[in-house]
């Protein structure tokens, strides 16, 4: 079985604007739902209906000047941006250089099929093309985004793969220019995906050693239970995917040159941790402690963390809470510290 062998197709919502989308309450559903058509109106859209070398010439107007960081691979790679067959290191080179220039470059290959790979991910829309977010961003009128504002990145390239990965923050991938196809597993299925090593990886989080496009069942076999679970999510121009963070997902840009602008949202407060560094010192205190210790461990867990936030304390004095009362600031600056200190030990 194949991506094309994948039935279950994402939910879509015909939403009328951005305005009137309930992300908060979308992201709380746990699933990915497309928003079709919402963005259909913005001028980048527009423009980009037109051919992607107006779209091309449009955008370099709002180039700031400032070098961005850009992924270009061999055609052999076929457009997928990974880990190079040993595990050693990664299959394209990362490098620093002008926006526009990138752009003249996928222009020159826009009709070669066997054009490199060019990539530029994850580039703060405000900080290098100013002025751009007028034209090319949705104005979300969920009051959980007016308060905690989204970060706003805009990706650029040619024919590319994003191998399966995962993100740490929710999204709303916006499908500016050109078309995409997102494949979605639930983070549940992160055994059946076999992610790869922990470092190096192409954009600072694992992927998937699978190549979704000829997955290799004989030696990734529980694959098969990950595609089954999989939904696909067409995008055309105009077209935005909500998904919730830690759903994997693996991203083909279709056409020969593609614009996605995506939204990484967030609710919980900045003095809050990465759940990433628990998972490292979890492989430093736990992994490899005797199985029934760690099924010990897995219910103090359960308690202290995943439980109800105030299961651990709600027997216990205010006075006597400690790290177990709820998190500001200042307390979250001395648990951090005390964690430090713990670990130089």
């Amino acid at each position: 079985m194949s991506v094309a062998g994948i039935v279950r197709r994402t939910r879509v919502i015909e939403a009328a604007s951005a305005a009137s989308v309930p992300v908060a309450d979308l992201i709380a559903d746990g699933r990915p739902v497309i928003l079709r058509g919402i963005a259909r109106d913005l001028p980048l859209v527009a423009i980009g209906l037109d051919g992607a070398e107006r779209a091309m010439t449009w955008l370099k107007q709002f180039d700031g000047g400032r070098p961005v960081t850009a992924y270009l691979g061999d055609p052999a790679i076929g457009g997928r941006f990974g880990y190079s067959d040993d595990c050693t290191g990664l299959n394209f080179k990362r490098e620093s250089g002008s926006l526009s220039g990138y752009l003249d470059q996928i222009l020159a290959g826009l009709d070669d099929a066997d054009a490199p790979a060019i990539y530029i991910g994850s580039t703060d829309i405000d900080l290098y093309l100013p002025g751009l977010r007028a034209h090319a961003a949705l104005p979300f009128g969920d009051p959980q985004l007016v308060e905690t504002p989204p970060l706003v990145s805009i990706w650029i390239g040619n024919r590319t793969v994003a191998a399966t990965h995962y993100d740490m923050s929710n999204n709303l991938a916006c499908c500016m220019v050109g078309r995409r196809r997102f494949t979605l597993f639930p983070p549940e299925q992160v055994a059946n995906l076999y992610p790869g090593p922990l470092e190096p990886t192409p954009a600072g989080q694992v992927v998937s050693m699978v190549d979704l496009r000829a997955p290799d069942l004989d030696r990734y076999p529980r694959f098969a239970e990950a595609l089954a679970q999989a939904e696909v999510a067409e995008l055309e121009p105009g077209d935005v995917l909500l998904y919730p963070a830690l759903w994997w997902h693996n991203v083909e840009a279709l056409d020969a040159f593609n614009v996605m602008i995506n939204y990484w949202w967030n609710a919980v407060p900045r003095f809050m941790d990465t759940p990433m560094n628990t998972l490292l010192h979890g492989l430093l205190s736990l992994r490899d402690r005797p199985d029934h210790e760690k099924q010990a461990w897995r219910a103090m867990f359960d308690h202290y963390v995943f439980g109800p936030a105030d299961q651990a304390r709600a027997h216990l004095p205010e006075h006597a809470q400690g790290e177990l009362a709820p998190l500001d600031t200042l307390s979250a600056r001395r648990l951090r510290a005390k964690i430090l200190q713990r670990i130089n030990r």
